[in-house]
């Protein structure tokens, strides 16, 4: 009988924060609306009235295969646009900000089950976080410094 070896992706390497103000609140706690992502062939006039019409600042985009290739700032990409730097038929894929995928950046899966303490030490120094499945299959959320702020003001920690 063989036997198969399975890995899986460590939620996070960040080191735990020495107290805990969340007090064990997990990236689910924030209630934050399912994510939004584009295919990397929709144009940028369809991305921008999608943007705003979620409130969105930056959008994940996403390949035929759904993986994420990176992100549109929404906000940079309308400025190109009203400044006629960009045709509003022009791919998103032109605008993405890529994910760096190199080893000494390596991937840190966040999910529903992340500790808020360690998505804070994440987002010090990226603008957002996606929130997938285990497998990394799926884009479930968007999370940003500022859904954490306001789940702290609303829970009074």
């Amino acid at each position: 009988m063989a036997t198969e070896t399975i890995s899986t992706p460590k939620q996070s390497s960040i080191p735990l924060m020495s107290s805990d103000k969340y007090r064990g609140a997990v990236v689910e706690d924030l209630q934050l609306p399912p994510a939004f992502a584009l295919p990397s062939g929709e144009a940028i006039s369809r991305a921008i009235e999608l943007a705003y019409e979620r409130d969105f600042s930056h959008i994940p985009v996403l390949d035929r295969r759904r993986k994420p290739l990176g992100y549109v700032d929404v906000a940079n990409l309308k400025s190109k646009w009203e400044k006629r730097e960009a045709n509003p038929d022009d791919k998103v894929i032109k605008y993405t900000i890529k994910f760096r995928r190199e080893p000494s950046q390596p991937y840190i899966v966040i999910t529903p089950w992340t500790p808020l303490a360690d998505l804070e030490q994440f987002l010090q120094d990226k603008l957002f976080a996606l929130v997938t499945d285990w497998d990394r299959k799926f884009v479930l959320a968007v999370v940003t410094k500022q859904d954490l702020e306001n789940f702290v003001t609303r829970r009074g920690f």
